[in-house]
């Protein structure tokens, strides 16, 4: 089979799910591919495993009972009123309850934490079936083809569905980003908001052009990686991404990343890169793990990161603007940053780059430890010819070009500057992009971006209650 014709027929399975009635939707078409491609993989991947320990006289015990592997009853011929009872009272069940290894939680938490999507017609699921069983999860032609069309699909999750594009980066922003920090072989590498696995897997994508041996290849296989996500769907994606991009055993938290006390922290990491959610809100519960407790999530993640990252550790992320300007808590923060770590690069974004799930204008962070911080780097990333980003109009890759020629020598232009530290701290911590070579924009703006610019003052405004109800002996969320 040519790359060529399984993409197509990828495409085909996508189309036959869609007229489902249980699969009408993007979401529900990408999770039910998802955990179908998850279990012929693995099925693929025990028989390797088996004769390897094979020809090392050793035994292999496989994860799954013979019954429930995909071999024995994804190419079974099943009468039609017999396989859908098989799925939902069988072996969703027994994947569900599965107990007694490593892999087996890892199997458990993708099926036992949601209701699993089910395709309600059994000749459609066949049709299905044969698709993915045509797949040679043996052969890297097969695989690459299957995460090419993968990726596509969760590329098309993130700009269909709001809720998915939570948890979908745009790849050239985090492309961009891993080239950066440049993590190296022996590194771990952490992402606690890690969605789909869009940083993990451009992380070992960098790295493995560098492998130099097997063990090289092993440590990346096993000692590197580290994903957390809050929720089912997006673990279940980005499980499936990092085994299609060559990380076999990919170690992918199903947990709320922000349930941890940083002030008894035990495990840290070489890199950090994420983009976290932003404009959510935790409960008092979950901000007593936080020296400055607020509700804000974006603000809740940069403090565990700052206490996750080891010595001589890096990081890159992606923030709001409201980060970069809003005072109070934030400014605590953001002085322990300039204080105890080198934040020595924002990347100012304009806004469009995360339409259509979000028109806020958000910042690329990259600082180190430990600090403190003498002078950052600005760049302002503008579209090229003048143009704004849509949907139909997404960044690309060459978009950041002149910033990567400019971040080498830390050069001044018409969008890049210096501003020292001690300025920083004279404007209150307020970090926000103001290029100095920039006149202001006359020019009508889009409504998208009136509208973010407009919940940017709003959290100006909030900032400012918040800080006279301090003063005043108020309750806030920052008490």
């Amino acid at each position: 089979m040519t790359r060529e014709s399984l993409a197509n027929d990828l495409w085909r399975a996508c189309d036959i799910m869609r007229r489902d009635d249980n699969c009408g939707g993007v979401m529900e078409y990408v999770e039910h591919l998802s955990w179908l491609l998850f279990l012929c993989f693995l099925d693929a991947q025990e028989k390797i495993f088996e004769q390897e320990a094979a020809l090392a006289e050793r035994t292999y015990t496989r994860v799954l009972d013979e019954k429930f592997r995909w071999s024995k009853w994804a190419r079974k011929d099943w009468p039609s009123d017999d396989l859908l009872p098989f799925i939902r009272g069988k072996l969703l069940p027994y994947l569900q309850n599965l107990r007694g290894s490593e892999q087996r939680d890892i199997i458990r938490g993708i099926f036992a934490d949601r209701p699993v999507v089910v395709m309600a017609s059994p000749y459609n699921l066949k049709d299905v079936l044969e698709i993915i069983d045509d797949i040679d999860f043996q052969s890297q032609d097969d695989i690459h083809t299957v995460s090419f069309v993968y990726e596509d699909l969760l590329r098309r999750l993130g700009s269909e569905n709001r809720i998915a594009g939570e948890f979908y980066t745009p790849r050239p922003v985090v492309r961009f980003m891993v080239e950066v920090v440049a993590p190296k072989i022996g590194e771990t590498v952490y992402d606690p908001a890690c969605g789909t696995c869009g940083f993990l897997n451009e992380a070992y994508e960098h790295m493995k052009k560098h492998v130099k041996g097997t063990r090289d290849y092993a440590r990346l296989q096993r000692d590197t990686f580290v994903g957390q996500e809050k929720k089912p769907l997006p673990s279940l994606l980005g499980l499936m991404n990092m085994v299609l991009h060559g990380v076999l055993t990919p170690e992918v938290r199903r947990r709320n990343t922000l349930e941890e006390n940083i002030r008894d922290v035990s495990e840290r990491f070489n890199v950090i890169m994420t983009n976290p959610p932003f404009g959510g809100r935790e409960n008092r519960q979950i901000q007593q793990n936080f020296p400055v407790q607020v509700q804000a999530t974006e603000l809740l993640f940069l403090q565990h990161i700052m206490k996750k990252l080891r010595a001589e550790g890096r990081c890159g992320m992606v923030v709001p603007e409201g980060v970069l300007f809003r005072a109070g808590g934030f400014g605590r923060v953001k002085e322990d940053l300039l204080e105890q770590f080198t934040l020595h690069t924002i990347i100012s974004l304009p806004q469009g780059v995360f339409l259509p799930y979000s028109g806020v204008k958000t910042n690329l962070l990259f600082f180190q430890h430990p600090g403190p911080t003498k002078e950052v780097w600005y760049y302002e990333l503008q579209p090229p010819n003048g143009q704004r980003y849509t949907k139909a109009k997404p960044i690309q890759d060459d978009h950041f070009d002149d910033c990567r020629a400019k971040m080498q020598e830390r050069s001044f232009s018409e969008n890049s500057w210096i501003v020292p530290a001690e300025e920083l701290i004279k404007r209150g911590f307020d970090l926000t992009a103001r290029n100095p070579n920039r006149a202001e924009d006359e020019t009508f703006r889009e409504p998208t971006e009136i509208i973010a610019s407009i919940m940017e003052k709003e959290q100006r405004i909030l900032s400012i209650v918040e800080e006279v109800q301090q003063m005043l002996g108020g309750e806030s969320d920052e008490e």
